[in-house]
């Protein structure tokens, strides 16, 4: 049996931003087999050995990964020496079902939560449908749970607006009302301009809303899987970017090279403008994620080697 850590209280998130020293932290998501479990527990662990400040779960669209998200992330609280946020949405619950799942989280010792509205299984463009005893906004559900004990609460950020927002000013709004609900932090959704994540901070900060900001940053490996995430998240991807990917799309070995170093470049201006932290996604991979945090928080260039892929 694997030996189980239960510490009591575990670290909050918005204590640890509060410090003001730059984190770095990793998103996974539950994994769907037992051979691809097998992986998730080995990039975990890979992860792991670097220290990271805290490991994210994510919950699928609609709910459609709740048991195994609350499944993973229990066990990263019981048997890691890591810090897990457990992602938790809206879409698809009622109220009695969020505080249950609110409650078995509290039990395994998770004391941070991202609360999400989530999107509609299926399609993420599909007109949103609020439960009949749901919630309609993110921020209700940040209520619920700061309600339900004491929870770390992170929130959302999108540096270009949601998609669903009819401009950013209302996006803008959105989000303050996340944070007056009671969100200790936010972390953006990828996006690959250092500049749109700058405009949302002054915008932030022309409102005097100083919830800390974390930018969410994709290594970039796959030209077919870039261009898939950035129409589902309508991330714009700089021209210049995009003109080298397409030239050597049928280069994996360029188009890793090409896209790494641009998250690269990416990273180090964030850091070095003050962002409170980096959020590595790692698709359940650890190489290429670890190689990005490790050059940057040392200061370095890229490997000329990157780490090979398993």
């Amino acid at each position: 049996m694997a030996e189980r850590y239960r510490r009591a209280p575990q670290p909050k998130l918005g204590e640890l931003l509060a410090a003001g020293d730059t984190s770095y932290s990793f998103e996974f998501f539950p994994p769907r087999s037992e051979l691809a479990e097998r992986r998730f527990w080995k990039a975990l662990r890979r992860v792991e050995a670097a220290s990271p400040a805290f490991v994210s779960i994510t919950y699928g669209a609609g709910g459609t990964s709740r048991d195994q998200t609350i499944r993973i992330a229990e066990r990263v609280a019981t048997e890691t020496t890591l810090t897990p946020v457990a992602h938790l949405t809206a879409v698809g619950h009622s109220l009695a079902e969020l505080r249950n799942i609110v409650g078995r989280y509290a039990e395994a010792g998770i004391t941070n939560v991202l609360a999400l509205r989530g999107d509609p299984p299926g399609d993420p463009r599909a007109d949103w449908v609020r439960h009949p005893e749901g919630f309609d906004h993110a921020a209700e559900l940040v209520e619920m749970i700061r309600e339900c004990g004491d929870f770390s609460i992170g929130v959302a950020a999108f540096p270009e607006g949601h998609p669903r927002s009819r401009d950013q000013d209302v996006d803008l709004r959105h989000f303050v009302d996340k944070c007056r609900a009671g969100a200790d932090y936010a972390i953006t959704q990828m996006f690959f301009r250092v500049e749109a994540y700058l405009r949302l901070r002054d915008r932030l900060e022309a409102v005097g809303c100083d919830t800390p900001v974390i930018p969410e940053i994709i290594p970039i490996t796959d030209h077919a899987q870039l261009k898939r995430f950035a129409a589902l998240s309508d991330a714009t991807l700089p021209p210049a970017l995009a003109a080298q990917l397409e030239r050597h799309r049928d280069s994996p070995d360029d188009v890793r090279r090409i896209g790494m170093a641009h998250a690269h470049e990416m990273c180090a201006r964030l850091v070095d403008a003050g962002a409170p932290g980096l959020h590595f996604i790692t698709l359940n991979r650890a190489e290429d994620a670890l190689a990005l945090q490790g050059a940057v928080a040392d200061r370095l260039p890229l490997p000329a080697a990157l780490p090979f892929r398993a």
